[in-house]
């Protein structure tokens, strides 16, 4: 019989694979070798298994999950769902050698700045930076424990100007154009300093339609019709938001739904709508239910309601799910729903830079 196997050798050989790698699929259980001699405990190989062995090499050197490859092998008779894995792997490769492009980015800024030091210059419209502070303050957190939390981040690229906020429940991003003279930058505003500045820019509707922003190591300053707020960058750094975004919403959401924000206002905050009161480290919360039923209707859902009567249902916090709601009042927002432990991300349909994430509650 073994005449009619290849040794591990030979399929090392036929695959690409080494034979040290070949074990360790072994021990995982993503290629298990079709006969294990019980004395000498040699593994031998059907010639059916050199293309699953390839296959493996192939994702193997593009650097997949060792959970991926199994999907990807158990699946491939089914090429939709593996092109599926593939294409999220691709976006994480993306999104690694973009971040690795922005750290080497902020790393020669860094090795510039100790000799010469750098001051980059904004100059935003002064009604879309107000916009996309309204966006995102809703979600600065407020826990003294973690004072990283307790500001927006300001990041400078060369695709535009994002500011982030969060508290750990609830993620909200926003962007907006500019003009800039400097290199990129990344810094942490105190929560006080974006409330000065956005009160600032209302002061200049109908006296200019521009804000001037300069941005250093040690200072940030926001000017409009003449006058000025500054304050010293946060000491701290930011989480990466990003990764955070790839955790909780790795690929394209399950379902998508537009609503009308003022009916759904409506239906979340109507006397006697439906509510259910959760506790989480003795502080009580009230919790929307939302559904999502065959037909793509979204609804408030009931908490007596059985749950074979939605598609999805999730639960989120009502008072944060109403912040989002304004923060993104558009008319209309697109909401992304992947199931009940899946966040809930808010967008604007017309705006793909600027959403929220909410955290779901356990029903």
């Amino acid at each position: 019989m073994e005449s009619e196997l290849r040794s591990i050798g030979e399929l090392a050989r036929a695959s690409g694979l080494t034979v040290s790698a070949l074990r360790f699929y072994d021990r995982s259980g993503v290629l298990v070798p079709a006969l294990v001699d019980p004395v000498t405990g040699y593994r031998w190989y059907t010639d059916d298994q050199v293309a699953p062995a390839r296959l493996v090499a192939g994702l193997r050197r593009v650097g997949m999950p060792l959970a991926e490859i199994g999907a990807a092998l158990r699946h491939r008779s089914e090429p939709a769902v593996v092109g599926r894995l593939l294409d999220a792997h691709l976006r994480r490769l993306e999104d690694g050698l973009a971040d690795a492009r922005r750290e080497l980015s902020r790393v020669r800024a860094l090795i510039d700045s100790e000799e010469t030091p750098m001051t980059t210059r904004l100059v935003l419209h002064r009604a879309d930076l107000a916009a996309a502070v309204d966006a995102v303050r809703f979600a600065v957190g407020s826990d003294p424990e973690l004072p990283v939390l307790a500001g927006v981040l300001l990041e400078v690229e060369p695709d535009g100007v994002r500011l982030v906020a969060t508290d750990r429940h609830r993620l909200a991003v926003a962007r907006t154009g500019w003009k800039m003279d400097g290199p990129p930058v990344r810094v942490l505003v105190p929560v006080g300093f974006v409330d000065e500045a956005r009160a600032l820019l209302d002061t200049g509707a109908g006296i200019t339609p521009d804000a001037h922003v300069t941005v250093d190591r040690e200072r940030v300053e926001v000017s409009v019709a003449g006058r000025t707020v500054s304050t010293a960058p946060l000491p701290y750094d930011f989480p990466d938001y990003r990764r955070l975004l790839r955790g909780h919403v790795p690929g394209a959401p399950a379902h998508r739904v537009v609503v009308d924000v003022v009916a759904l206002r409506a239906a979340v905050t109507a006397e006697g709508a439906p509510v259910l009161v959760k506790e989480h480290d003795g502080v009580r919360a009230e919790v929307t239910v939302l559904g999502l039923d065959a037909r793509g209707g979204l609804r408030v859902v009931g908490p007596d309601e059985a749950p074979e009567a939605d598609v999805v249902r999730i639960g989120v916090n009502r008072e944060y799910l109403l912040d989002a709601l304004d923060a993104g009042d558009r008319g209309q927002l697109l909401l992304e729903l992947d199931g009940p432990i899946a966040p809930l991300a808010v967008r604007r349909p017309d705006d793909e830079h600027a959403f929220s994430i909410l955290m779901p509650v356990r029903l």
